[in-house]
């Protein structure tokens, strides 16, 4: 009697560990599904913005050696910029669905924002990766003519989480 207790346990045992793997396994590809999905999408808006992306190390070094650049922080500014933005980051709200078209105003207001440099160094973030705030920054950016515009597209998210320090708006 010991014996077939012992296989029973064994059994259900080894029944919950193969349950376990397979509802990993399920939910690993469901997330390798969506990881290809933004991948994909994130490619795709890159082709379309025909800017470059900077990775947050990268960003980081760039900071670190003094690079000359703007950084632009595309977030709601009471909602996030104050809160939380890259040090010495400037804040100039895009939405989040691309845009088709940018009215004359914000066109101004970007303009001046960027400067008359159109070789400037001209970092864009936003939120995270699935954000496209600061796709449409970027986007814009090259479609005004400039020439040297980066993404960066783990946006405060990762900059936070690489323990890269912050600034806030008191």
């Amino acid at each position: 009697m010991e014996a077939r207790k012992k296989s029973m346990v064994f059994a259900a045992l080894a029944a919950m560990v193969l349950c376990t793997m397979a509802s990993n396994s399920f939910a690993w590809g469901v997330k390798e599904l969506e990881t290809e999905k933004s991948a994909v999408t994130f490619s795709r808006e890159v082709d379309r913005g025909k800017y470059g992306v900077v990775s947050t190390e990268e960003l980081k070094k760039w900071i670190d050696e003094k690079k000359p650049m703007l950084i632009v922080d595309t977030m709601p500014y009471e909602a996030s910029y104050k809160k939380n933005h890259i040090p010495g980051a400037k804040p100039f709200e895009f939405p989040i669905p691309e845009m088709k078209s940018l009215d004359d105003k914000t066109k101004a207001e970007l303009v001046k924002l960027l400067g008359p440099d159109k070789n400037r160094l001209i970092v864009f973030y936003c939120g995270f990766t699935k954000c496209t705030r600061s796709h449409n920054g970027a986007m814009w950016a090259e479609k005004l003519g400039y020439k040297n515009v980066y993404r960066h597209p783990g946006g405060i998210k990762a900059w936070m989480e690489a323990d890269y320090p912050v600034q806030t708006v008191k």
